[in-house]
């Protein structure tokens, strides 16, 4: 690992995590938004938000950061969604896609131009579904095994709260793989696709990215094994125990996002 005071250098767009990294819930992390606004008044660095929550939409967090007190263009925010999408219109052009999503996520799809259907897909993708039945499992497993393609959006296990954890697309998919033998295409981070995106939005080559969040197999291995940095901080799911038992080893670790203000 790098020095913390070193670590940073390099870094021309740092890449942010959401939950449990700049917020919980609806409450912002202490000295979150400080290093935002320090970022942003400094002329050679930049920031994005990248959310695998795809439950949600960029027009969504944009509301939600302004009602906590952060302003930003729906440019600065991209989720493993759209990810998906662009993955999904480039590698099945035209295809019968059966999502299990939130109803946020599948408007968001269809005015991406992604033809969703309930019956005969020709891909099935699971994402974060915050009304998920036990029919939408069903269904999904049923193509599944019937050897549908097996997508899905991220591959996070659990979603932070402000009073701990909620299941996540992770664990959802690990119900289907275990009902059908069959794993996920995941997307989102921490894979390279991400990374393809987020160049193309930005321009920034990954040597100038550092990959900022709480989780290690996704957050900062998003960064290290993409040619980019990543940083951990200690606000949401990981803690030093998870970072000794995990072979992810991040560039630098901070406390916070308030702590890693002070190194800028």
């Amino acid at each position: 690992m790098l020095p913390k005071d070193k670590a940073l250098d390099d870094i021309k767009l740092f890449v942010l995590d959401m939950d449990g990294t700049v917020y919980l819930g609806s409450k912002l992390i202490n000295g979150s938004l400080d290093f935002i606004r320090q970022v942003d008044a400094l002329p050679d660095r930049d920031y994005i938000f990248f959310t695998n929550n795809a439950s949600r939409v960029p027009s969504f967090y944009v509301q939600k950061l302004a009602k906590m007190g952060l302003k930003v263009e729906e440019s600065r925010i991209v989720t493993a969604g759209d990810v998906t999408a662009e993955f999904l219109q480039e590698n099945y052009p035209g295809a019968r896609i059966y999502l299990n999503g939130t109803p946020l996520l599948e408007e968001n799809w269809k005015a991406k131009g992604l033809h969703l259907v309930d019956e005969d897909p020709d891909v099935a993708v699971q994402s974060f579904d915050t009304t998920l039945t036990y029919e939408k499992l069903d269904k999904i497993c049923r193509y599944v095994r019937n050897g549908v393609p097996f997508i899905a959006t991220h591959m996070d296990t659990n979603c932070p709260t402000e009073d701990g954890f909620m299941p996540d697309c992770g664990a959802m998919c690990s119900l289907i793989t275990d009902s059908t033998g069959v794993k996920p295409r995941f997307l989102g981070k921490p894979w390279k696709e991400t990374v393809e995106m987020i160049t193309a939005i930005t321009g920034c080559p990954p040597a100038n990215m550092g990959f900022v969040g709480d989780r290690l197999y996704t957050d900062v291995a998003t960064g290290v094994n993409n040619g980019a940095k990543g940083f951990l901080v200690l606000t949401g799911e990981a803690d030093m125990q998870t970072v000794a038992e995990s072979d992810v080893e991040p560039t630098c670790i901070y406390e916070s996002l308030k702590e890693m203000k002070d190194y800028l």
